[in-house]
């Protein structure tokens, strides 16, 4: 029970010095942006995720993995407040999870035979965790894309049959498109802006499209390289485009009936046929007792 008090007492001693340390860096970062006009303001506990996420364990730990930062692009997460924010609950949460497995074990399961490994299960499945809700997230919003694309291109060859040209078009759904398109409009903003700044559109829009890994949206951007570099020719495409993602949308949801059904007939025969069984061949075993018993 000593080893475990000093255990945790040495770990609440490394978490606070990290916090010590991300707090100088965090107070040199505010004095250089208020050097240059920028006040930011926080809440108490957002400055204290804060801290801990620009600590040098807490960057590292995010920079070390490059598939950690590709679904932080994946889900639009690309500010540095939001990095840290990640950072923090990656460092977090194995920290508060071994201090709740060391309380427990220390209060109800003192006399364990080995009590270093639920501890060490706990390291591990703390780290883990924000990782696994990052990657279910960055899942969530490539359906939601997959969603949107059905809706983009009807859009897309209506400005173009208007007489706009591609920028011009993503131009319009970036800014009218908001709440249509939520997650598109917002990647075509990002991607604009890189836009203003001096970069070519073909070659921001094959960056969306691996960023996002969506097979509609990169077949999308696909056509509008055509229609940027050869000026016409990408209208019956986008229509061909069109008819394949309805196609695959009604192949998924057929797919999904039949996996429902599959599973709705499980579970009929798990809760419905033992009813069944009762209410028919009750009486006839109620009869068999009574007559056995009879004799």
């Amino acid at each position: 029970m000593a080893l475990m008090l000093s255990a945790l007492l040495f770990a609440a001693a490394g978490f606070f010095l990290m916090l010590s340390l991300a707090r100088q860096r965090r107070n040199a970062r505010q004095i250089m942006s208020r050097l240059h006009g920028e006040v930011a303001r926080d809440s108490r506990v957002g400055s204290l995720l804060r801290l801990l996420g620009d600590s040098r364990f807490g960057q590292r730990s995010v920079s070390l993995d490059s598939e950690t930062q590709i679904l932080l692009n994946r889900i639009g997460w690309r500010r540095a407040s939001q990095r840290s924010l990640f950072a923090a609950c990656q460092v977090g949460v194995p920290i508060v999870a071994v201090c709740v497995v060391m309380l427990i074990q220390t209060l109800f399961f003192s006399d364990v035979e080995y009590p270093v490994m639920a501890p060490l299960f706990a390291v591990g499945l703390g780290y883990l965790a924000p990782k696994r809700v990052l990657a279910a997230a960055a899942a969530r919003r490539q359906k939601r894309t997959v969603a949107e694309i059905g809706t983009f291109i009807p859009l897309l060859r209506i400005l173009f049959e208007s007489g706009m040209a591609v920028e011009q078009a993503l131009r319009v759904l970036s800014s009218e498109g908001s709440k249509l398109l939520p997650v598109l409009s917002s990647e075509l903003r990002v991607m604009l802006v890189r836009i203003d700044s001096g970069l070519e559109l073909g070659d921001e829009l094959t960056k969306v499209a691996s960023v996002l890994a969506v097979d509609e949206f990169s077949d999308t951007c696909v056509i509008l390289n055509q229609l940027i570099h050869q000026g016409g020719g990408a209208m019956k495409s986008l229509l061909a485009l069109k008819q394949l993602i309805d196609d695959r949308r009604l192949t998924r949801l057929q797919e999904y009936i039949s996996k429902l059904s599959a599973k709705m007939s499980v579970v009929m025969m798990v809760f419905l046929f033992p009813a069944l069984l009762i209410v028919l061949a009750g009486p006839g075993f109620i009869a068999i007792g009574k007559a056995l018993g009879s004799h």
